[in-house]
């Protein structure tokens, strides 16, 4: 996609679809225009006709009548115009929102991971509603409202040169105000912007992070972060408005002062004798019907100054390279997985080195290791959830960079030890594994899944709203949600990247279980910390900085490798401790049982 396009070039982009309704819109607004300047001619004959000493009643209806009759057209084709252009600029704004949803989908997780969620959210909500006003307003209004005077101007000249001229005196005072307001003024914007993107994002992170501020006794004015960020959005409000506002407001108050001019050099020339009464008449009147639309033109200057920083906010995300891949779907023989020459780093620190493996079809494949040793990396590449930047992942023989983005997402069922649930129906959230399921389907997922018990105990059953993320649930019936999704999905390629971090051992039996029939004619990656859950693997793959330390049966690798070894003592260490802390809770609740009954 053209980064170089000018905001002009994406607005009228964007806008193309509905550029009829636009086209109405304007003229409209220019006829509204006209009909909101044309009463100062009536006026201006109203007056006349007193001066004149002109006793007919009926004159005096007739332009009263035209005059009353253009104000309320004026109204009307303003209301015209209007409706057609937010009609127009609120389908523009949902189809850029729709643009900015579909293409985060396409962008590598690296972009998601460096970019604050706040950020993201300031952009798709407050920025893209920003082009409202551009839209609906400025681009009719500020063409009427500009080619309104221009006519004025043209026939004040054609009636004296001179009071012409005279009427326009105020309006280069008045923009060489408006050039000192917009000096700078698209950096003190940004600067504006940017401190409240930081706002937003830190405003996120500290609603996130409640429960630890919480804890800890953390108000938001001890939060330094958050105070600092609130500060910094305040003083670059406070300086942008201190470096704008007293120009604009000196802008505001020169252009309607047209008859500081008009009024003594037109009283001159009219006792000179070189200009008639009518005529002295009609040009104060029409000079006050110029000035009208060029506020309203000068109002609008502030959103212009803003649109340039707001369209680059928008097409920073639409301009961001995509996950590159073909469109047509490529026919794959097998389901095997084959890593080859497998690189990876994370900004500068390398996180894989040269890693080669294969994981085979209808067989376990357990990676286990050091926190921070590179197994979710690994599992994100073979999603493609990052583009591979270095070696190669094979699926079924074929480049998975040749297999178009749609045809891996379908093939690949991944769930990743954050869960996230929508806001929405339980039922909803397991059906988002396949959109086409009945709701016995559903509910026989959650059933092998082992939630289905937990479920049924919800006020509202399978109908219950799980909350945003899931927060109305604890974090091991999220897991177990997840892990209905991926079997409902029924994809021939299955990630478990510690889905079972927070499931209890009762119910850690159960999705055991689950798994075991779950991978039947598929590949499954299963990454765990767990090590008692993938003894049975069909291959555990040590991974250790970055490397494959090594692979094997769970006895083999007990005899071979030390590392696994450690991990394997540790963990029945725990497990041990873990039964004994148990037990003394059995024993404590059989005790003070006891105590109460006697």
């Amino acid at each position: 996609m053209d980064k170089k396009k000018s905001t002009l070039s994406w607005l009228m982009e964007w806008a193309k679809p509905y550029k009829t309704n636009y086209i109405y819109s304007v003229v409209f607004a220019i006829a509204g225009v006209f009909c909101g300047i044309a009463p100062y001619y009536g006026i201006t004959k109203i007056i006349i006709g007193l001066l004149n000493n002109n006793r007919e009643l009926n004159y005096y209806y007739f332009w009263i009548g035209i005059c009353a009759a253009l104000w309320v057209l004026r109204y009307l084709f303003h209301g015209i115009s209007t409706s057609l252009s937010h009609r127009s600029t609120f389908a523009v704004i949902a189809e850029v929102r729709k643009r900015l949803a579909a293409k985060l989908v396409k962008l590598p997780m690296g972009y998601l991971m460096d970019t604050p969620s706040g950020t993201v959210k300031n952009i798709i909500v407050e920025k893209v509603d920003s082009i409202e006003t551009t839209l609906a307003h400025v681009l009719p209004e500020m063409t009427a409202n500009l080619l309104g005077p221009v006519c004025i101007i043209i026939y004040l000249f054609a009636v004296d040169w001179r009071m012409a001229l005279i009427s326009l005196i105020t309006v280069p005072i008045g923009l060489f105000c408006y050039m000192f307001m917009m000096k700078d003024y698209e950096v003190k914007f940004k600067h504006y912007v940017d401190s409240n993107k930081h706002l937003n994002a830190t405003a996120v992170e500290y609603i996130n992070g409640i429960e630890v501020i919480k804890a800890f006794n953390q108000s938001a004015a001890s939060y330094k972060k958050f105070t600092d960020a609130a500060k910094e959005a305040s003083g670059s409000a406070i300086n942008w408005m201190r470096g704008t506002l007293p120009y604009f407001s000196a802008a505001m108050s020169v252009f309607p002062a047209v008859l500081v001019g008009v009024l003594p050099l037109g009283s001159y020339f009219y006792m000179k004798g070189s200009l008639t009464a009518e005529t002295f008449v009609l040009i104060i009147i029409l000079s006050l019907g110029i000035m009208t639309p060029l506020i309203t033109v000068m109002s609008y200057s502030d959103d212009l100054g803003k649109i340039t920083t707001v369209v680059n906010d928008i097409t920073s995300i639409l301009t961001e390279d995509d996950l590159i891949r073909p469109e047509m779907p490529v026919k794959l023989n097998s389901y095997d997985i084959e890593l080859k020459n497998l690189s990876f780093a994370y900004k500068d620190k390398t996180v894989l080195h040269n890693v080669n493996l294969l994981l085979q079809e209808d067989s376990v494949t357990a990676f286990v290791g050091p926190s921070g040793g590179g197994k979710s990396t690994i599992a994100k590449l073979i999603a493609s959830l990052w583009e591979v930047p270095e070696g190669t992942v094979f699926i079924g023989k074929t480049d998975i960079r040749n297999i178009p983005l749609e045809q891996l997402n379908t093939m690949i069922a991944y769930v990743s030890q954050d869960n996230y649930l929508f806001n929405d129906t339980v039922r909803n959230n397991i059906r988002m594994g396949n959109m086409a399921a009945t709701d016995k389907e559903v509910e026989e997922a959650a059933k092998q899944s082992g939630c289905h018990e937990f479920i049924m105990k919800l006020e509202n059953g399978y109908e219950t709203v799980a909350g945003g993320a899931g927060g109305h649930l604890s974090g091991g019936e999220r897991q177990r949600i997840a892990i209905a999704r991926a079997m409902l999905k029924n994809a021939p390629v299955i990630i478990l990247d510690e889905a079972t971090a927070y499931t209890d051992p009762e119910n850690e039996a159960v999705i055991q279980s689950a798994v075991a029939k779950l991978v039947q004619g598929k590949t499954l990656l299963v990454i765990a910390h767990r090590l008692s859950t993938i003894t049975d693997s069909d291959k555990i793959v040590v991974v250790n900085q970055g490397t494959i330390e090594a692979q094997g049966k769970h006895e083999q690798l007990l005899d071979s490798c030390r590392l696994y070894r450690d991990m394997w003592n540790a963990h029945m260490e725990a497990k041990d401790s873990e039964g004994e802390c148990q037990l003394s809770n059995i024993q404590s609740k059989t005790e003070y049982s006891g105590k109460r009954l006697e």
